[in-house]
């Protein structure tokens, strides 16, 4: 019998491929540290978006992969750069001027624009873990100027120093000369106006640990490198911080790419070994441009979970990582629907289909009962056709449907109805555009009336279409209540009156019903709806009401 660790082994998800390459560091010995450890970085220069979030989930998709395949703890950290200078200021953030008065300084030494903690760092930092906490990772935090600060760098810090040159060899290999000609890995922060500093530095002093250098007013200064009054350039920082840790596995996107080899080698220098990475594409915006933290462009995670669950979002995490992807608003609907259809048939799959499923990586191998009797994309044109302006109102039509349901046991649709109305109001509504139906399709949209009115009618649709396709197979008994009898009714009166692609039949539907070119299988469409409120919704488009 094939165990669960042996399917893991050779499971083709991607999780279980990065899993497996970190075991083998562990081949012959466990870890001396007790554990083994999978790292994110963040850089808190600006709100957190979605892609950071992306590296938390997709690293504790990977290192719960790791803990089926091995017995050997595990730990993540989330480690925040929040001791870097401000260079730029984000523009989606208040009190510009607050921000230009302290450019330069650590972010967290820049006061908050949003007066709400310590300082702008410190509201980024808890922005995230607000996020993360909510999501429910298994993660520490670490603050870079924390880890400056108390002397947990220190060690790293002082090896630093004593391999200067060879650190520095690594660095100027990248650089153009002209940046070469002051480069520094050190940046002293500023004694009096606490600002981090890009001077060059006169002398490296092994002797004691410090850095000599001229600020920008031409006065010398004498820091030691230790203590948080130094910290490194950011690549350099990398591999340090690496080698600190002893980081076993850190992703990052492909931006990092080229920077990778020098990571690897400045953390060997500090007598580290380098990391397992893992390169993903990066997101784009709706047009198609990289997201950026300072720009603030893309879906931040607020707006995301405004009109979906985290699970939606998870599950597009999930999907192909080394594809660049594009996140708007409008991947939303399709998200929420792929993974309730993914959660459906997860009881019904083998151990190999079951780790290949992304549900099993959003739910650490343990996903819910989808509840959700009725798809994202159908509530979204219940609410276009229904005027319901609250949950209430979408309830009384899905209980119609599924009388078995309720706000109680379906509790994933009853927050599903939230965000369809939501949704729909912000992105749907004000781009709905009706029009009228030709000649041909107001014929057929009659016979749809005529056929939902009475039964008989409808079986005679199908029979008729039957006939016209050579086959004599009898028509299906009525059922108004089915969905796919429903379905093979519109189908039939489709191609009853000549529509050769029933692609613009139902296109037809979605536009003079719906006023959109896209909707859904319009049988269940009928169903959930009801049969009786479908005949009145066409009447109305038959009679000009809905094109306005």
């Amino acid at each position: 019998m094939t165990t669960l660790r042996d399917a893991a082994m050779k499971s083709k998800a991607w999780p279980f491929d990065e899993a497996r390459r970190v075991l083998k560091r562990y081949e012959k010995a466990p870890p001396e540290k007790g554990f083994v450890l999978f790292e994110t970085g963040y850089g808190p220069s600006g709100l957190p978006h979605i892609g950071t979030f992306g590296e938390v989930a997709r690293t504790t998709m990977i290192r719960r992969a790791f803990e089926v395949i091995s017995d050997l703890p595990t730990k993540l950290i989330c480690f925040s750069d929040d001791m870097d200078g401000m260079r730029k200021i984000p523009s989606n953030v208040p009190n510009q001027e607050l921000l230009k008065a302290n450019e330069q300084k650590p972010l967290t030494s820049v006061p908050d624009p949003f007066e709400e903690y310590d300082s702008f760092g410190d509201h980024n930092n808890a922005m995230l873990r607000r996020f993360l906490d909510t999501f429910g990772f298994d993660y520490e935090f670490y603050s870079a100027t924390e880890f400056y600060k108390t002397g947990q760098f220190d060690t790293v810090l002082k090896r630093a120093v004593d391999h200067y040159e060879d650190v520095m060899k690594v660095m100027l290999k990248s650089l153009r000369d002209e940046r070469a000609a002051t480069y520094s890995i050190f940046l002293p922060i500023h004694p009096e106006t606490g600002r981090v500093l890009y001077v060059p530095i006169k002398s490296v002093n092994k002797t004691d640990y410090t850095i000599t250098f001229d600020d920008e007013d031409g006065r010398e200064w004498t820091l030691p490198v230790t203590g948080g009054n130094v910290k490194l350039q950011w690549k350099p920082d990398f591999g340090a911080r690496w080698a600190a840790l002893d980081v076993d596995f850190e992703m990052y996107g492909k931006d990092h790419s080229t920077n990778t080899p020098i990571y690897d080698r400045i953390c060997e220098i500090l007598g580290g070994k380098k990391p397992d990475h893992f390169t993903y594409e990066l997101f784009l915006d709706a047009n198609g441009e990289k997201i950026s933290k300072s720009k603030g462009n893309g879906l931040s995670i607020d707006e995301w979970l405004t009109y979906a669950s985290t699970e939606s979002l998870g599950y597009f995490m999930f999907l192909k990582p080394k594809t660049a992807k594009r996140m708007h608003f409008d991947i939303i609907p399709k998200m929420m629907d792929e993974y309730h259809q993914q959660l459906r048939a997860y009881p019904g799959q083998s151990v190999d289909q079951q780790l290949n499923n992304p549900v099993w990586h959003i739910h650490g191998g343990k996903p819910p009962e989808s509840k959700m009797v009725v798809p994202f994309s159908m509530l979204l044109n219940l609410a276009s056709v229904a005027g319901a302006s609250d949950k209430d109102g979408l309830w009384g039509f899905i209980k119609r449907y599924a009388p078995d349901a309720s706000p109680e046991a379906n509790p994933d649709l009853d927050q599903a109805a939230g965000f369809a109305l939501r949704y729909f109001d912000d992105f749907v509504k004000p781009t709905l555009q009706f029009r009228a139906p030709d000649d041909k399709e107001r014929a057929a949209l009659e016979d749809l009336v005529a056929a939902l009115r009475d039964p008989a009618a409808a079986v005679a649709q199908i029979a008729k279409k039957n006939a016209m396709d050579g086959k004599e197979e009898a028509a299906p008994e009525a059922d108004m209540t089915s969905d796919d009898f429903l379905q093979t009714v519109v189908f039939a009166i489709g191609k009853n009156h000549g529509f050769e692609n029933l692609r613009d039949w139902f296109k037809a539907l979605y536009e003079v019903l719906l006023g959109q070119s896209q909707g859904p299988r319009f049988g269940g469409f009928i169903a959930l709806y009801g049969v009786d409120e479908t005949v009145v919704l066409i009447e109305r488009a038959l009679q000009g009401k809905l094109a306005v």
